[in-house]
């Protein structure tokens, strides 16, 4: 029998064996893994079969999910895409980092996760799917910083132009354009992001999901989506990158769908839009089938991309890593949350206050509390309640006015207090957001001191809702559908900018020019320095031949957005008929710098060098609004003119016979 020092010693041993054993189960391999970040925009955690949907729409993330880590109670900081994604990528909060909406940019100061990596020798690059994560674009100013490559390059689009070629892109083309990368780039260490905006609203999955899913298209979006990230997946296994990588899936926000009012997202702060899904995929499949029950932010997701990379997080990172939490036994064991225990988790939004001049809402997620600080404050027991539909505020005093002050508390602890407040939209900004269904304005809310003072989203939710369908209704040219729902939203709250001024635009589209007008000129009259309204006054008025009158208003536009190509163009044109040819040809040099493949701008100055006698230099100006739209017959006529000036028949005869096709054969639309 052994005796008991000697069982002693061998336990001992075998305790530092298992020792070993465990840290060099928990060590990084000797080669830097590649790091593989995957946001899914507008993706409900109720969808993802990893976190109990039973419908079926994940098998691949479902898949990924039994290799990796999931987080099941994760939660957006922001529901609105930039601001969200600024947050996963520096490791702050909005009000830290100060990109709290749209079109703010994101300070060189501010730790970002391709910029630390690349620091470290990463190859760096960047796909995302939609102009809102644009930073060329001035949607997503700075969000560049640190990247080798950054593809994005979306632009508007003008009548009869497919949507998935200008601003936004669907998941297999986003996928595509990153395999293309990975084919010369393979070499570790790398970093890639790939955002996938496909369930973005308006819902339109490709076939066979759009025929699959006919009467749930964001569920089929969803599937969709699930379908590109494992074909993604596939070709990481092909090209044997898979086991190496770290790997995160997060969505930026959910999606309403109805819920508590709100058709889509940005106003409210309910699970809906906030609670998101979150895994993460270690090298070795570390871990594998774990789930981690305890809150997580977005914000934690650099802090653990950093940690799983064994690279260091910066002191300035708010957000933790939560790997920590991954092999904690408590966690394996526990079926509930622990609610002393619990992290707390804040997120808030801007959005009403900024689109609508309701007040803005924070919330904090405590315990087992929901609390949203609001005018008519609100507070939710998420055990009993997870829905959040029975108001707790006014019988559970004391616990609202605790969190409350601990919502405030929260926010001016991870506040910076020397983060600028950023200038309002230009026009163009708010011309892109608009396109993508969101209230924007290019100018700025009066102050208010006291956001209680503020109307509550909750009784102005329809008028939200009404504007998103109507924007959405203007991007998609159905100006019929949109006028109704802007009259309505009016009728709701009177004196909005936003909806003044697309009542206007929707108008003037149907060249209903003497109903255009008083709306465009109302705008106005409640904000003069809407770059946006004066611009569209413009074109209104110039389309009824009153030139000298839409000159100023083009100004006005110039003046508030200089770097606006087509304002500078439309401001050309007004020159051009009103007999100032000279100031004409200054805007028009003006908007070529600023957009060199500009059709237009090509076309006049061309023409109007012609008309100066000048053909050789128009020339230059004629062929490139030639090769941007082959298909105008203007172009081709206006260059055959300037070829007989130069006495170059045979040219001019070849561009005129070009016009004639193009007369009996046009381009389809």
């Amino acid at each position: 029998m052994l005796d008991s020092p000697f069982l002693m010693r061998c336990l001992r041993w075998l305790w530092v064996l298992a020792l070993f054993a465990s840290l060099a189960h928990a060590a990084p391999p000797s080669a830097p893994p590649n790091v593989i970040l995957i946001t899914l925009d507008t993706t409900r955690a109720d969808r993802m079969g990893f976190l109990g949907s039973q419908r079926g729409l994940t098998p691949h993330l479902d898949s990924l999910a039994r290799q990796g880590v999931v987080f099941t109670r994760a939660y957006s900081q922001v529901p609105l895409t930039t601001p969200s994604h600024a947050a996963i990528l520096t490791g702050t909060y909005p009000q830290f980092n100060g990109v709290d909406d749209f079109g703010k940019p994101l300070d060189e100061g501010i730790p970002y996760l391709p910029s630390l990596l690349r620091r470290h020798g990463y190859r760096t690059a960047a796909f995302v799917g939609s102009l809102v994560l644009d930073p060329l674009g001035g949607m997503a100013p700075g969000f560049d910083r640190g990247f080798d490559v950054y593809d994005a390059g979306f632009r508007t689009r003008r009548a009869h132009e497919d949507r998935y070629q200008t601003i936004e892109r669907r998941a297999a083309d986003v996928v595509a354009r990153a395999e293309k990368w990975l084919a010369k780039n393979n070499r570790a260490p790398f970093f890639l992001w790939i955002h996938l905006y496909d369930a973005h609203d308006p819902y339109d999955p490709p076939e066979p999901f759009k025929t699959r899913y006919a009467s749930a298209p964001y569920d089929g979006e969803i599937a969709y989506a699930d379908s590109a990230v494992g074909g993604f997946l596939d070709h990481l296994r092909a090209r044997n990158l898979f086991a190496n990588s770290v790997i995160a899936i997060v969505a930026d926000h959910g999606e309403a769908l109805g819920d508590h009012g709100e058709s889509t997202h940005g106003i409210f702060l309910y699970d809906e839009t906030i609670h998101v899904p979150l895994l993460l995929k270690l090298p070795a499949n570390r871990a594998a089938g774990s789930r981690v029950l305890d809150r997580a932010e977005l914000v934690d997701v650099l802090p653990s991309l950093l940690a799983a990379a064994g690279l260091p997080i910066p002191r300035a990172v708010q957000g933790r890593s939560l790997l920590a939490s991954i092999h904690t036994p408590s966690q394996r064991r526990a079926t509930k949350p622990a609610p002393a225990e619990d992290r707390a988790a804040y997120s808030e939004t801007n959005y009403p206050r900024r689109a609508f001049g309701w007040s803005p809402l924070q919330s904090l997620r405590s315990g087992k509390y929901l609390y949203i600080r609001a005018p008519r404050p609100e507070l939710y027991d998420q055990i009993i309640d997870p829905a959040a539909h029975n108001n707790l505020a006014a019988a559970a005093t004391a616990v609202a006015t605790t969190l409350a002050a601990q919502t405030s508390d929260y926010r001016r602890k991870t506040a910076d207090v020397t983060t600028a407040s950023a200038a309002p939209l230009d026009p163009q900004q708010a011309e892109k957001l608009s396109a993508l269904g969101y209230v924007a304005s290019d100018t700025t809310p009066d102050a208010t001191p006291n956001s209680t003072a503020l109307a509550d989203p909750k009784d102005k939710i329809e008028i939200s809702n009404l504007l998103h369908d109507a924007l959405i209704d203007v991007e998609e040219g159905r100006y019929e559908q949109a006028i109704p729902r802007f009259d309505r939203a009016l009728a709701a709250q009177p004196h909005m900018v936003i909806a003044e001024t697309q009542l206007g635009i929707a108008w003037a589209r149907l060249q209903k020019y003497d109903k255009a007008i008083p709306f465009l000129r109302q705008a106005l009259v409640l904000q003069p320095d809407s770059g946006m309204a004066h611009y569209e006054l413009g074109l209104a008025l110039f389309e009824t031949g009153a030139w000298k009158e839409a000159a100023p208003q083009f100004e006005s536009a110039v003046a508030r957005a200089p770097r606006w190509a087509d304002a500078q163009f439309s401001l050309a044109s007004v020159y051009a008929r009103i007999d100032r040819v000279p100031e004409a040809m200054q805007a028009l040099d003006l908007a070529l710098n600023l957009s060199p493949n500009h059709y237009r701008a090509n076309l006049l100055r061309g023409r109007l060098l012609s008309l100066q006698n000048d053909p050789q230099s128009a020339l230059a100006n004629l062929l490139k609004a030639v090769e941007v739209q082959p298909d105008s017959r203007e172009a081709h006529l206006f260059l055959a003119d300037a070829y007989d000036q130069l006495g170059q028949a045979a040219k001019a005869q070849q561009q005129r016979e070009r016009a004639q096709q193009i007369q009996s054969h046009p381009p389809p639309r």
